[in-house]
């Protein structure tokens, strides 16, 4: 079997731990302490920078960049995998092949049967289900043309509405998805200090921005109120350079951090954990919310994987018995729902 193809599975039936791929053999998962928990690896790649789940058409995808990170090679692809584990298409959309243009693909998103995707100063869309190439969004230049624009992330609201993280540029974008499409600046500014991810919260609606420079996170309400939730203290340095954000369907949010190798979890009470350590990179993480599963692509190892997670208790922070319901394997509690799980 070649390495691109490789993707595997894991039970962890009989060890609390377990090393994995990757030489991962420092892995500090929590979930991985329950005999039900489970991980799928995926090696072979060209840089990947973000993965994500579409559980209506039960695939993920995985962005690859594939050269230099803002290069115009357009020579970048989307890998797309079934949920069983198996690599369906290694490069299901590729730059430079047909009428493809695709650069340094990095975030995705999805809207309806649209697979949505930033590349360097461009938001791309694909029809997910043939990877044919629908439109293309064009940021808006500069006035003064200095401002180095690097797109980096994009995130759906549900409410008709994409936010698209520049990091070079200090801006968040927002794309009105009407019949004519509009482009429009956010918010920008140097305190944004390099926006590298942002997700939408499925709770409260609001958005989740995460910076690379100084690895602060933010909330921003959908009137455009912009709040710190947390940043690095006078005497602590909690985060370094933060890479991707995401939230699980209670509403807890997971951050990435690409130098220290740590993903947090921040619970709706504002509590930290530290789920995983001593990772190689972490880039731009994604949940699947309806199956309760983290997914990690790192970039400067050609490698991803998926992992369990496990439900918290949000009043206090402390983990209540784990149920099956836990990892995705049966039906969880009809308030807790947000789709069909993997079946």
């Amino acid at each position: 079997m070649s390495s691109t193809t490789i993707f595997s599975l894991i039970p962890e039936r009989r060890k609390r731990r377990r090393t994995l791929g990757l030489a991962l053999a420092a892995l500090l998962w929590l979930v991985l302490a329950s005999p039900w928990a489970w991980a799928l690896q995926v090696s072979g790649l060209e840089s990947p920078h973000s993965f994500l789940a579409d559980p209506p058409s039960r695939s993920y995808f995985i962005s690859n960049i594939n050269g230099d990170s803002n290069a115009r090679d357009n020579n970048g692809f989307i890998t797309k995998l079934s949920d069983d584990g198996r690599i369906t298409a290694f490069k299901f959309i590729e730059g430079g092949h047909g009428d493809v243009t695709l650069h340094a693909p990095k975030g995705m998103a999805i809207v309806d049967e649209v697979l949505y995707v930033t590349d360097v100063d461009t938001l791309r869309a694909f029809d997910k289900t043939s990877g044919k190439p629908l439109a293309s969004f064009v940021l808006p230049r500069p006035a003064d043309g200095k401002i180095s624009q690097s797109l980096v992330d994009v995130a759906g609201d549900g409410q008709g509405h994409l936010y698209l993280a520049d990091q070079g540029g200090n801006a968040i974008y927002r794309l009105d998805l009407t019949a004519t499409p509009t482009l429009t600046l956010y918010l920008s500014g140097p305190h944004l200090a390099g926006p590298s991810g942002v997700a939408v919260n499925p709770k409260t609606g609001h958005l989740a921005v995460v910076s690379y420079d100084s690895g602060k996170i933010f909330d921003v309400t959908p009137e455009g109120t912009l709040t710190e939730l947390a940043s690095n203290g006078f005497f602590t340095g909690r985060f370094q350079n933060l890479s991707g954000v995401d939230f699980d369907r209670w509403g807890s949010l997971y951050v990435s951090d690409a130098t220290k190798g740590k993903i947090w979890r921040m619970l709706p009470n504002n509590k930290f954990q530290v789920i995983a350590e001593y990772l190689p990179g972490p880039s731009d993480l994604g949940i699947d919310r309806v199956n309760h599963l983290i997914l990690v692509p790192y970039q400067n190892s050609n490698a991803a994987e998926v992992n369990g997670l496990e439900s918290p208790t949000v009043a206090t922070g402390d983990r209540t018995k784990r149920t099956l319901a836990d990892y995705g394997f049966v039906e969880p509690k009809k308030s807790d729902k947000e789709g069909s799980p993997r079946k």
